[in-house]
Order: C-alpha cells, then structure tokens, then sequence
C-alpha cells in the first residue's frame, strides 16, 4: 500500500498539480462534476498522463508511455528526474495559458437531440 511521506519536498505549483492530479485536466474536472465530459479536445482522456505522453497538443513536452503495471513506477521516476519535472512544468503552463485548446468539442444539436432522448427515453422526429 502506498504511504505518504512526511518529508518536505521542493515542490512549486506545476509539480503539484501534476502529481496531484488536481488541476486543468477535463477528467479531473469530469471527477467533480465541473464538465459532462473527461475527454481532452483531441480524444484522448483528459488525465495527467495523457497530457504528459499522448496529447497532440502537448508533444513538444512528450515523455515515454509507462505500461500500466508500471505507472506509479514511473511517477516515482519522473517526480525525481529533474528534466523530467521541467517537461511537466510546461505542460501545466500550456494548459493554462490556452485553456480553449483543451475543452471537449461541444455536440451538435444532433448529438444533443439523440443524448436528450437516451435520458429521457423520448425521441425526437426529423
């Protein structure tokens, strides 16, 4: 089981936000209930570790993709690989500076109409 260290670290925010997963990530904002969606603009999942190594958006900062046996390995890696963290920091600052960039699409009215009835149960007729 993972254990919390009690040891200060030299953090600033971009490292905290990426490691914590708690910041302009649409599948943290799909967590909370602040977006209907958690994918990012260019299809993928909105999570840190997309940002980080599958976003079109991103690929100027893109670092290796762990298997998923090994991602807390490598988060454990890149949070003490110094060049690493730098990548990160440019993620997060490219996040923030074009947040539009990184908003889900919104659906047509067709898509809409079709989400509509599959809540409700009702159809619409064209």
């Amino acid at each position: 089981m993972p254990s919390v260290s009690l040891r200060p670290t030299n953090w600033i925010r971009e490292d905290v936000i990426f490691f914590s997963q708690h910041g302009p990530f649409s599948a943290y904002f799909k967590r909370f209930h602040l977006s209907d969606s958690d994918y990012c603009s260019c299809g993928g999942i909105g999570t840190a570790l997309h940002y980080a190594t599958e976003c079109i958006y991103t690929v100027s900062w893109h670092m290796r993709k762990p298997a998923p046996n090994f991602e807390q390995e490598w988060l454990k890696r890149v949070a003490n690989n110094l060049v690493s963290r730098q990548k990160i920091r440019g993620i997060i600052k490219f996040i923030s500076e074009n947040r539009d960039l990184f908003r889900p699409p919104k659906p047509s009215t067709s898509q809409r109409a079709e989400l509509s009835s599959s809540i409700t149960g009702h159809f619409t007729f064209k």
